[in-house]
Order: structure tokens, then sequence, then C-alpha cells
């Protein structure tokens, strides 16, 4: 009996320890969260909807149903000025829409990216992700020893060598289009990109044949698919794999990332023996990276492995974007379409292999691109890490801060864009005024995308050719809404009637005015 009781008092005053060392530690976070409220105040910004939760509520609820993060944010950068804070519990991260400010932070190796930002996509739910590769290695000397070994795969000329490539798969696609092209099928036009573009990235990158235009049945789509849809849950909430009503998405996540890190790794490996064994390899970038990585020495199966990872999502995913969002917009423009059509006559003509030089004659697609990128970056922006205390337009940032940079915001303020909403390729005309750090779709600087050049390239080839081959136009019900899913897609797919484009039309845009 008195040992029971003797327990019992023993249980008792350990609970009341960890009440009170609980009650301890929540007071002191509050403290410390107050301290950052008078840190960070002088800063213009919102109101918040609580102490504790700052303005969690509000960005969670504009990310509820198909609502896009950055319309808040924008709303935001229109009411409070060009440099604004949002608090979420004790971080504080500040939005910064001054191109002077652009110019500097993004222009400067001096201004790491946020370590806080990209520590979320080391690792997805708990398992291994992108880890330190190029695109969220936040050691700048480290990074600089990754892009050193990358860069000789991604110059002009091996690009221009892919062009061999680019014509295949997408002589494939629109082979595969005609057969649909009766103007009655839908074809759902983002799914095909994604497709072609996912050849068109393992191929030039890892020698890899995966057929899908084909039909061939590979889980690869799918698990891409389930791993962007995993992004975006995990920056809403990291926390998911320890909720039970969250096991079977998380499940189904970490599946998806296996397959492909499992690939990657028998891919990496098998290309590693063939080298070893002097055999015959494809001249790749994987092969390119091999050779550059026994130079650098520090380059080992790890970064590799988070390398093929990231371009096997990033290489397509956003290609397949650009290309499907200009295809979406040119439904409703057809003056623009015919436009680009007459220039495709007069460039290219109907020949099945395009040139580089053509491609870089394409002069009004290119214009067309780059509107598509102002209004719809399929990476609608990117993060910088303050080491020191620095003043924004009169207002002093402490150091520690993440500031945020938005192409999305940006490209859509009236303050840098007339009618910001309205889709003109004339922005983007050689004579125009060039937009002063306002636009950076591919980032700026030393950290600009690698690949930006690969996938211009690439999409001006697809395009050229659906241009060349096809009259298009939205099924009834479409929207021109947008998904955000931590990149920027068409929400609906851009389902298409497609129709063969009949000799009349071809090279019939010249009566038209040259200037819209």
């Amino acid at each position: 009996m008195d040992l029971c009781q003797g327990l019992l008092t023993c249980l008792q005053w350990t609970a009341g320890c960890l009440l009170l060392l609980l009650l301890c530690f929540s007071l002191c976070y509050l403290c410390y969260v107050h301290y950052v409220h008078l840190k960070f105040d002088h800063i213009p910004g919102p109101p918040r909807d609580s102490f504790l939760f700052g303005h969690g509520p509000t960005l969670q609820k504009s990310m509820t149903g198909y609502k896009v993060l950055h319309d808040k944010l924008l709303e935001w950068s229109e009411t409070y000025g060009p440099v604004f804070r949002i608090n979420v519990l004790h971080r504080v991260s500040v939005v910064v829409t001054h191109p002077e400010a652009v110019k500097e932070f993004l222009m400067s190796p001096k201004y790491p990216k946020d370590p806080y930002t990209y520590k979320f996509l080391f690792n997805l739910f708990g398992k291994r992700f992108l880890g330190k590769g190029l695109l969220t290695d936040t050691d700048h000397q480290h990074w600089y020893m990754q892009r050193r070994v990358m860069d000789p795969s991604f110059s002009h000329s091996y690009l221009a060598g892919l062009m061999g490539l680019f014509n295949e798969k997408a002589e494939q696609l629109v082979e595969k289009l005609e057969e649909l092209a009766d103007g009655e099928t839908a074809v759902r036009m983002h799914d095909k990109l994604n497709c072609v573009t996912l050849e068109v990235i393992t191929t030039a990158a890892f020698g890899m044949q995966l057929n899908l235009l084909d039909g061939t049945e590979l889980p690869f789509p799918q698990a891409i698919s389930m791993i962007l849809k995993g992004i975006s849950q995990y920056f809403h909430n990291p926390f998911m794999q320890y909720m039970p009503q969250h096991w079977k998405f998380v499940k189904e996540v970490w599946d998806s990332l296996e397959l492909l890190r499992c690939t990657g790794k028998e891919c990496i490996e098998k290309r590693k023996r063939a080298v070893v064994n002097r055999e015959d390899v494809p001249k790749d970038i994987l092969t390119h990276i091999l050779k550059s990585a026994e130079q650098e020495g520090e380059y080992d199966d790890g970064l590799m492995l988070d390398n093929f990872i990231t371009f096997f999502i990033a290489g397509q995913e956003t290609t397949a974007n650009l290309i499907s969002f200009t295809i979406m917009e040119l439904t409703r423009h057809p003056e623009i379409t015919a436009r680009l059509q007459a220039e495709v006559d007069e460039v290219v003509g109907m020949k099945r292999d395009i040139t580089a030089e053509e491609i870089g004659r394409l002069q009004y697609l290119n214009q067309v691109l780059k509107e598509i990128l102002r209004i719809y970056p399929p990476g609608p922006g990117t993060s910088r890490w303050l080491p020191e205390d620095i003043v924004i337009e009169g207002i002093k940032i402490p150091a520690g801060t993440s500031l945020l940079f938005s192409t999305y915001i940006m490209g859509r303020m009236a303050k840098f864009f007339d009618d910001p909403l309205t889709f003109d390729p004339e922005r983007f005309n050689p004579n125009a005024p060039k937009p002063y750090y306002c636009y950076f779709p591919f980032a700026l600087g030393p950290r600009s995308c690698l690949g930006q050049v690969f996938a211009q390239m690439e999409a001006k080839v697809i395009l050229c050719k659906f241009l060349q081959r096809f009259e298009f136009q939205l099924v009834s019900g479409q929207t021109y809404e947008i998904l955000d899913i931590g990149t920027i897609r068409p929400r609906d797919g851009v389902v298409c009637t497609l129709k063969p484009r009949s000799e009349s039309s071809k090279g019939g845009y010249n009566a038209l005015p040259t200037e819209r």
C-alpha cells in the first residue's frame, strides 16, 4: 500500500514538473514571439490575424480551393508598398517588390538562398528529396562547385546539338495529335505536353527512353504529379506525416519519391560501370557530369542523385506549363495566333527538321513566350537570406531575415506594366523599353536557372510544329484559371479540339496589319 502511494506521489510530482516545464517553455516562447514583433513591427504589413499565428490563417485561407497564394501577396504589395512583412509564429519574411532591391539581391552572390525555405525541400515528409542539389544548395561555394560541373552540359554548342532530339520528340507528339485532330475529340494538352517534355529531359539528361507518346504505361508521370502535390501540401502542413488522416497520401508521396530515387540510383550506377569498362555511352548530360565530377572530386553519388531528381521534376514540369499556357492564351487571341503562324510559315515553312538558326529567327514567338512568362511564370519567385542589417526604401530590415522576390507579383503590377492582365507580346518587341528588374521568370544573376535556354529551345520547337499543323480551340467549359501546386500550371489542363490547318490559312496573315 505504501509502495503504491509512493509511486502515485512520484508520478504526480513528475507530471507536475513536466507541466511546469511546459508552462515555462510556453511563456518563454510567447515572450520570444513578442520580441520578434517589437523587432519587426516598424516594417509595414497587414494586421496580424492573431498574436501567435500571425498572418497564417489568412495565408492558409488564400490557398484553399483553387486560390493562388501569390494573388494575396500581390494584393498586399499594392496596399502596403514595396516592402512589407509576413508573420507566422516566430518567423518573419519580408516581401520586396522594389526593382533596385531585386537588382541588388539577385545579381550579387553575397546573398545566399534562404536556408529555412530551401531546407524544406531537402526532405519531403521526412524522406530525402532534392537534398543539396543545384536548386536547394544554400552554401554558395558548394553550389558554385556544382554549377561548374553542370555548366558544360548546358553550353550553347551542346544545346544546339540537341535540336535533333527536340525535333524527334516534337514530331512524335504532333503525329499522335494528328490522329486526334478531327475537330471533335477533346485532347488534354497539358498531359500530352508533360509526356513529351519528360521524354526530352530523360533522354537528353540520362539516356533513358520512356516511349510515353507511344502509349507505354509507365509510373513516372503519375509519380511526378504526386510529388508536386506532396510539395504543395508539405509547405502548407509539414507535420502531415504525423496525422493519421493523411497517412495514405503521405505513403503515396513516399512511394513516388522512392520510385524516382531508385530509378536514378540504378541509372547512375549503370552509367558509371559503363564508363569504367570503356563502353560506348550516350553523350548526354549525365556523361558530361560524370566527366566533370572526376575533375572536381567532391561531387559524390548522393549529389548526383539529388540533381537527377531535380532534373526529372523541374526539367519537364516547368516547360510543359510554359507551352500549355501559351496554347491556352492563344485560343482567345486569334490575331496573335495568325501572326505566329505567318512567322512560322515564313521562317520554317512545312519543314520537319527545324534548325537552331531558324529558332533564333522566330522573333514574334520569342515575344509571345516572354509575355507568357510574365503573366504565368511556372516558377513564381525565389528568396534570399540577409546576413546583415540592411535598409530598403528607408526601412531597416534586420539580419537573419528571409526576403521574398516574386516575378509573378511584379509582372502583374500596373506600376511596372501598363494594363498588366492584358496579354500583349508587343511589350517585348526589340524596340520596346526593357523591363527594369521587375521581370525574372528564370531568376537573375549567378543563381539564374541553368536550364532556361534548354527549356526555351524545346518550347519553341514544339510550338513551331504545333502552329505548323493545327487550328485549335478550348472545349466548352474550360477556364483560363491557374492552379498553384508550387509551380504555376493551367487549372483545367488546356483541353482542346484540334483540326489540321487548311492550305488557305497558310501565309494568310499578310493581309493583317504588322502591329497590333
